[in-house]
Parts: structure tokens; C-alpha cells; sequence
């Protein structure tokens, strides 16, 4: 209480004039410490006091501001000056909505020079937007303590371990779902919180850690634990409670200072005895001693659900119903009586084909397409999905659907979104195709004879009045509103004073128009009331589907205003936008602005592989995600600056064409007339990692070319410098990045064996009864195999990103490129029973009777072999030798 009094008379002190000034700015500084984030406008008075007490300000050893104030941004840039600041607190949360929610921050990023607080110790960032870890962070050599609770971040940064003085680490509630292997460098960390994440998996380096007095890893995906915890000699507390646990090692039990061990509200179903015996453990929500989960008509909460590991791309499902979790972190629950016979289920992930998903006007892609077979098998009963999508960075006007292709459209589905942990929750009663988009909020109404009223839940001052006799048969009607940003407008028509009001788009299941006038209402333009309206600068604008033509209709009706609004009325629907303007001619901007608003803008980057510079990583990134990106690559790549700003639509496809002596493998799937395809989404990745090669002499000097993009074709006069812009007649160039292929070094091969330098793990395909494939039989057919050893890997399952990384690998070495392509499909089929009849199958596939005879008698052996063994110790079954009996006499 009393230092709440003191803050009060810190204030009565200061003032609270309009400016946001203190009248009397001296008190505000107390010694070493400056408090500011409990004042409305404390980064104006932290700006103030820099300028009139510069010298006091700069000896300020602990600050904390709100990064709810609309100032900051203006104030980080001075914030590096304070050279001996030890507490740095740029907290959101100060702000509340109209709900009670707390307002995150608008911090995205931190300047570089924040790296010159040496002194710094402590810092609190959270309740803010940040999506990537600023890297000025790792350069705070003092910095002990770190927070960035309630924030964006998808991943830490590779070398986030050297901070090697860290003790406290909290990133609770972001989207984590992996952490960096250098986090085991942190060996002075004590407490370390990562609840409220999506984290699947633990590195086994966490077991470094051995100062670690507290780890929190409550509420994330884990469906196991590393060994390597039992490490953790001076753990205290460890919380694992609300993941998806199926097992935690023993050994837990003999950490010596545990005190505490939270399991509660997990998927165990047994417990080993050394932790059961625990007096400190918690178990309460774990299904412990059930043989088989218990299935509910639906899913009370994803904690239940029932982690299947699938190495195979299918699973089965009986009429007893079952609970799935696919590696892809895709959750099914088929209810019993779902499935009248046993089904086999196949499922893949496949990368979204514009010309096969056809998205609309504002939607945005947020994963990809979940094929799930067979196609049309209908269930009894509907079966539970949840799909994993890439949180929308702005949600406002939007709204996360689950979309299904019928054979010919698609259509969405009614969905549920469980936003912690970034599932989109459906039911359905068949199988085909599923992906997750982002659309505009969309309102939906039943329309009677009798009449109803639409509102907007985005915007409740826009409706649609449907009077009596409107219809003879109910109709349904969806209604869809987009707010318009007025700085687009500005950029546009030049800060010409032009105003709109939001978009709004109408349509029905009906191609009969109404059989009377529909009203609709929408609110005048802002800055516009009917106090100030000139009726003449109005411009009602309708607009087909597409957004692709906008005429102008406001002679066509009659309008009626009152002081905020405007109502007229329409017999069909399609796009209406109200504009205030002078200009006499609007058709043609309001087209700008609408294909402004679907467009993004992206950067494109060419980076090398350090070690290896013929692996170039291609890659399109939405202007705001490239720091972070290249932040993330740097340590592996090497490269030119990303190139400049362009603009791109969601969906659109564009081409990278490799020139002035560099070149690729023009028999790449995605190879079209020589050059890379690619199709942008903007929360997707859209990046390729490719090998080059060059048809030049590399041995007398090095290769200096370059990677295009383009939106279609190539012009006949390529760019010839990367920096140079180009317009005219080759507008499809987008831009042009240089690729160095180093001098070749003579190479010393003393030993140039067929097998030099490879090695052949051991291997058994197959099993006794039909007969193994031993790795001596894979050498022996890999002698058969020669240029066709490509073809042969497609069809046994191998991507060509696998068949690609081989034959690189093994560029100079035909024999390496196909054992490297045979032993790897056999490690990753080695526990799969019918590997060798998909192994004859591949061959066939692959024009390859041959070798399918030869592996066909190579089992054909093993079997008579195996037969053999079994007769010569005598465990041939006796009714063999009855049957024998039987037929000859």
C-alpha cells in the first residue's frame, strides 16, 4: 500500500495534462530505478526526462515501460544509450478490450544496437507479438535472466545456447514445438518454463542441464520423454502434466533432490513401480490399468487420445471403433458401429495445386491437403478429425475452416478451432481430400417466405432487411464483410481524400433473383455523417464475385440516409463498397484497392549450403518473416541479400530458372521447360532445396551465374545484372539473385574402389517362412541395377528429394548412387513383412523382369532352405507327413 501511495503521488507530482507531460518531470527518477509502466503515457515521459535530465536518465540501472503504449517503438531507439541498465521490463498487458482480455504488446522485434547493454541482467518481454527471438538477444553477454511469456514464437534460435549465463529461461504460452540442440549449453540455467507450447519432441541435450533446479513442460504434445532427464542430478520440480505421455523412464525415480513430479492428465496406461512408489508424485486423469482406452462419442479433451505411432502411411478400423494420432500430429476418433467391417485406412500429405484448390478472393491456406482412402467409403457413424494449421497472424474478420473436396468442389465444413493448440476440430461421414484455410468471417441465415433479418458479427451496424413475400421457397443466405484499410486507399488514390466503407459480399444458394427488394444498411464512410454529407461525392459501386469489374449504381437506386448510415435496396447479390470521393471516375481505383488488398509482399532469397555450395536453398518470404528466416539459415548458409520487395497473390504460381551457367536436373517432378515451379502461400513455406551443376570447366576457375524468378515465361534477353530493375516488355522478371560455384580442388583418390568409403549396414528383409534378403542379395542385384536405379527408387516409395541428396552424394560413383538408394529403402522397410513382394513389385514397375526373377528365386531358395532345416531337426508338423500318406495312396 504504501508503495502504491507513492506511485500516486509520483503521479498527482507529475501531472496528467494533455500533452502527456509531467509538470514536474524531476520526481519521476527515483535514484537508479525508473517505473513508468503503470503511467497511460509513460514512454512520453521516459522521453521527456531523456531530454531534460539526460545526464540522471543515463545512469538508470532498472526501467520498465508498457509496450501498450503507443510510443514505443520511438523509444527503443533509445534505450541503447542507457549503458548501465540492468532490469529492462518491456511488458504488454497493461491494456485491457472490451472483454477483460489482456492486450498483448505491439513489440515484433528489438533494434540490433540493443546489444550494447552489457550490463543487462534481466529482461521481460512478454505479453508482446514477437514470432522470432531477436537476435540482438544473443549478443547481452550479462544477461541472466530472460522472459518472453505470451508471445508468437515457433522456434528458438540454433545458437540460442550461447547464453551461457542464463539461469532463468520462461517462454510459456508461444508456439513452440521443437527447441534447439544447443540449449544442453545452457549450464547455469536453474528454472526452465516452456509450458503452454506445442512441443512434440525434447532433445536428448536437455540432460545437460545440471544446474537445473525447476523444469516446467506442462501443456504441450509430448507423447515421450528422453532418458537423458535422469541427468538432471539437481531437479527439484518437474511438471509434465496435460501432454500426451505413454510411457516416462524409470529412472526418474533415482533423481536425488526430486520433490515434486506432475504426470497428472496424461495418456498413461501404466506406470513404472520405481515412480508409482513416489510419495511426491502426481497420476490423477491417466487411464492407469485400462488395457484399451476408453472411447466416448466425442473427445472431452485431446489429452485422451491415444498416440499410435505409424511408420506405414495406413492404418486399420474395426466396428469396435478406435482413436488415431498420425505422425503429422493428425488426431482421429472413430466412434463403434463407425465401420460395419474391418477398413484399411491409407492416408498422405500432399502440397496444395492451384489448379486443383481452387481458393477464393481473401482466404489463405494454413496447411496441407490431407488425402485420406479410400475415397466415398461412408461411415455409420461420423468419424472425429483434428488438423494441425499454422496460426493466422490476424484473425480479426476471419475465421479457421476445414474445407473437403466433394469429386468436383469444395466445400467447408462446420468447424471447431481449439486455438491452444492450433487444431481445426470436424466430423465427418466420408473420406476424401481435407485442408484448413483462413476465410472471411462468414454470416449465414435460412430466408422464409415470412422474412428475417441478417447482421454482420464483424461489423453489427451492417444488415440486410428480407421483407414478407421475398421468397416462395426458403433460401440460404451468407454475408461476408471486409473491413477496408484507409492508408490503402490513401497509397492508391494519393492521399486524394478518398473514403470507403466496408466491402461487403452477398450471396445465396438460389439463381432466382428475390421477388422483392431487399434493404441493405450500411454505414456511411468514416469521417462522413449526415451533418456533413455532399450527396454528390457519394459512389455506390457493384461488384461481380471476382472482384474483377466495379460499376457504378448509385443513379440505379435510391438511397436513404440517416446521420450514420445509408440504406437502399437490391434484387440480387454480389459485392456492394460505398465510396466518397470528388472523383467522377471511381470503377477503376476501387479494382486497385481490392487486388491490393489480396496481395502480399514477399522477398525472395538464393542462399549455399557452407559446405557443400552446389545445395542452393530457394525460398519466397513474406516481407516480415525474412529477418527471422535468415536469422535461422545463417549458420548453415551463405548468401546475397534477399532481393527487393514484390508483390504476389495467394496461390499464384511462379517459376526460378537458373542461367548464365548454372543448371539443374531438368527430370525433377517439378521441372517445367527447365526451371523450378513454385506456388506461393503465404503461412506455408515456399522453399526448395536443389542441386546445381554447370557445364562449364569448374577446374581452371569458378562459375559466377545467377537464379531468376519469373511469374511466367522467360524473356528472350535474360538479366544481366542481379541488381538491375527491369519493366517493359519482360514484366513477368521478378527479380535476379547470383550463384558462385567455387573452383574445383583436385581430388585424392588413393583407394578408388567400387565400395570405397561405403558402408553396408546388416540387413534381414523379409522373414523365415518366405524366405530373407540378406545384404548380400542387395549386392548382388545392385550389380544388375545400372541407370534405371532412379526409376526403380520412385517406385519403391523414395522421394525424389531422397533420390536427389544420392545421386549428389555420389555424383562421381554410379555403384554408390544405387547401393545408397537400395540400402535405404531397405532401413526404412527393414520391419515391414511384405517388403520383398514390393521390392519384386518395383522392379516389374520399373521394366525390370529380370531383376524381379532373380529376387523371386533368391526367395524361392530360402524358402526350400528354411523347409529343410525344419524337416532335418525333426519339427516338421505330423500332419504333413499324414497328408503325405494320404495322397499316394
Amino acid at each position: 500500500m504504501q508503495k502504491m501511495a507513492e506511485l500516486l503521488s509520483l503521479w498527482d507530482e507529475c501531472g496528467e495534462g494533455t500533452s502527456g507531460a509531467p509538470a514536474g518531470a524531476g520526481p519521476c527518477l527515483a535514484v537508479n530505478r525508473l517505473n513508468l509502466d503503470v503511467y497511460p503515457d509513460g514512454c512520453c515521459h521516459f522521453l521527456r526526462l531523456l531530454k531534460e535530465q539526460r545526464e540522471e536518465v543515463v545512469q538508470v540501472e532498472f526501467l520498465r515501460l508498457s509496450s501498450n503504449d503507443c510510443l514505443i517503438d520511438s523509444t527503443l531507439d533509445s534505450l541503447p544509450h542507457l549503458q548501465h541498465l540492468k532490469s529492462l521490463v518491456l511488458k504488454g498487458g497493461h491494456a485491457r478490450n472490451k472483454f477483460g482480455s489482456c492486450q498483448r504488446g505491439s513489440l515484433t522485434s528489438l533494434p540490433q544496437d540493443f546489444s550494447n547493454l552489457k550490463c543487462l541482467t534481466h529482461l521481460d518481454l512478454s505479453f508482446n507479438r514477437l514470432s522470432t527471438l531477436p537476435s540482438c538477444i544473443l549478443h547481452l553477454p550479462s544477461l541472466r535472466v530472460l522472459l518472453v511469456n505470451h508471445n508468437n514464437l515457433m522456434a528458438l534460435p540454433e545458437d540460442f545456447g550461447c547464453l551461457s549465463k542464463l539461469t532463468f529461461f520462461s517462454a510459456m504460452k508461444n508456439h513452440l514445438t521443437d527447441l534447439p540442440q544447443s540449449i544442453g549449453k545452457l549450464s547455469m540455467l536453474q528454472i526452465l518454463d516452456l509450458s503452454e507450447n506445442v512441443l512434440q519432441l525434447l532433445p536428448e541435450e536437455i540432460g545437460n542441464l545440471h544446474n537445473c533446479e525447476q523444469l516446467v513442460l506442462s501443456g504441450n504434445c509430448l507423447s515421450s520423454i528422453p532418458d537423458s532427464l535422469a541427468n538432471l542430478k539437481s531437479l527439484r520440480e518437474l511438471y509434465l502434466h496435460s501432454n500426451f505421455l505413454v510411457t516416462v523412464p524409470a529412472s526418474l525415480a533415482s533423481l536425488p533432490n526430486l520433490s515434486r513430479l506432475d504426470l497428472q492428465n496424461n495418456c498413461l496406461h501404466a506406470v513404472p513401480a520405481e515412480i508409482q512408489a513416489l510419495p511426491f508424485v502426481g497420476l490423477h486423469g491417466n487411464p492407469l490399468g485400462e488395457t484399451e482406452p476408453s472411447l466416448q462419442a466425442g473427445l472431452k479433451s485431446l489429452h485422451n487420445v491415444i498416440h499410435s505411432c505409424i511408420s506405414s502411411r495406413s492404418f486399420s478400423v474395426t466396428s469396435e471403433g478406435c482413436e488415431v494420432v498420425l505422425p503429422y500430429d493428425i488426431h482421429f476418433c472413430f466412434p463403434p458401429g463407425a465401420a460395419s467391417d474391418p477398413l484399411r485406412i491409407s492416408f498422405r500429405l500432399l502440397e496444395p495445386d492451384p489448379q486443383w484448390v481452387k481458393l477464393r478472393h481473401h482466404d489463405v491456406l494454413l496447411s496441407r491437403v490431407l488425402e485420406l482412402k479410400p475415397h466415398g467409403v461412408k461411415f455409420h457413424r461420423e468419424v472425429q478429425i483434428w488438423m494441425p494449421f499454422v496460426p493466422p497472424q490476424i484473425l480479426h474478420q476471419h475465421e479457421v475452416v476445414v474445407r473437403t473436396f466433394s469429386g468436383q468442389i469444395w466445400s467447408d465444413l462446420r468447424t471447431r478451432v481449439e486455438q491452444k493448440r492450433g487444431m481445426a476440430h470436424c466430423s465427418v461421414l466420408h473420406f476424401s481430400c481435407f485442408l484448413v484455410v483462413s476465410r472471411l468471417v462468414q454470416d449465414e441465415c435460412k430466408v422464409p417466405a415470412e422474412g428475417t433479418l441478417l447482421f454482420s458479427s464483424v461489423d453489427p451496424n451492417i444488415k440486410v432487411i428480407f421483407p414478407p413475400g421475398v421468397t416462395k421457397e426458403p433460401r440460404s443466405v451468407k454475408m461476408q464483410v471486409l473491413h477496408v484499410p484507409a492508408n490503402e486507399i490513401d497509397k492508391i488514390t494519393a492521399n486524394a481524400g478518398c473514403r470507403a466503407s466496408p466491402l461487403l459480399c452477398l450471396s445465396q444458394d438460389s439463381l432466382v433473383d428475390f421477388l422483392s427488394p431487399v434493404t441493405i444498411q450500411l454505414p456511411l464512410p468514416p469521417g462522413v455523417t449526415g451533418l456533413n454529407l455532399d450527396q454528390l461525392r457519394l459512389r455506390l459501386l457493384h461488384g461481380d464475385l471476382e472482384g474483377q469489374t466495379w460499376d457504378d449504381i448509385t443513379s440505379q437506386v435510391v438511397m436513404k440516409f440517416t446521420h450514420i448510415y445509408v440504406m437502399f435496396e437490391v434484387t440480387h447479390f454480389s459485392w456492394y463498397w460505398l465510396w466518397y470521393t470528388t472523383k467522377t471516375y471511381i470503377e477503376g481505383i476501387a479494382k486497385k484497392v481490392y487486388e491490393r488488398l489480396r496481395l502480399y509482399q514477399v522477398n525472395f532469397i538464393a542462399l549455399q549450403r557452407k559446405k557443400d555450395p552446389e545445395q542452393v536453398l530457394l525460398q519466397c518470404v513474406p516481407k516480415h518473416k525474412v529477418d527471422p528466416v535468415l536469422e535461422r539459415l545463417q549458420n548453415r548458409y551463405q548468401g546475397p541479400e534477399p532481393s527487393d520487395m514484390v508483390e504476389m497473390f495467394e496461390g499464384e504460381q511462379f517459376f526460378a530458372a537458373f542461367e548464365r551457367g548454372i543448371s539443374i536436373d531438368m527430370d525433377r517432378p517439378d521441372c517445367v521447360d527447365g526451371r523450378l515451379s513454385f506456388i506461393f502461400y503465404s503461412h506455408l513455406k515456399n522453399m526448395k532445396e536443389v542441386y546445381v551443376t554447370s557445364p562449364m570447366d569448374r577446374k581452371g576457375q569458378a562459375v559466377k551465374g545467377q537464379v531468376s524468378f519469373y511469374r511466367g515465361a522467360v524473356p528472350e534477353n535474360i538479366p544481366e545484372d542481379a541488381s538491375r530493375r527491369r519493366k517493359g516488355a519482360d514484366s513477368l522478371w521478378l527479380a535476379t539473385l547470383p550463384i558462385k560455384l567455387p573452383q574445383l580442388k583436385p581430388r585424392c583418390d588413393e583407394n578408388p574402389g567400387p565400395l570405397c568409403g561405403f558402408s553396408l549396414p546388416p540387413l534381414n528383409l523379409g522373414n523365415a517362412e518366405t524366405g530373407y534378403l540378406t545384404q548380400a542379395n542387395l549386392l548382388s542385384i545392385a550389380r544388375r541395377v545400372g541407370s534405371d536405379w532412379q526409376t526403380i527408387g520412385l517406385n519403391l516409395g523414395l522421394t525424389y528429394q531422397q533420390i536427389e541428396r544420392i545421386g549428389h552424394n555420389n555424383r562421381d560413383d554410379l555403384d554408390k548412387q544405387i547401393l545408397g538408394m537400395l540400402f535405404l529403402w531397405a532401413q526404412q522397410n527393414s520391419e515391414d513383412p511384405d517388403c520383398v513382394s514390393k521390392l519384386i513389385t518395383a522392379m516389374k514397375e520399373s521394366d525390370r523382369q529380370d531383376i524381379a526373377d532373380e529376387v523371386e528365386t533368391i526367395i524361392d531358395l530360402g524358402r526350400q532352405k528354411y523347409s529343410e532345416s525344419i524337416r532335418r531337426v525333426g519339427l516338421e508338423q505330423e500332419s504333413s507327413t499324414e497328408d503325405s500318406a494320404i495322397a499316394t495312396t
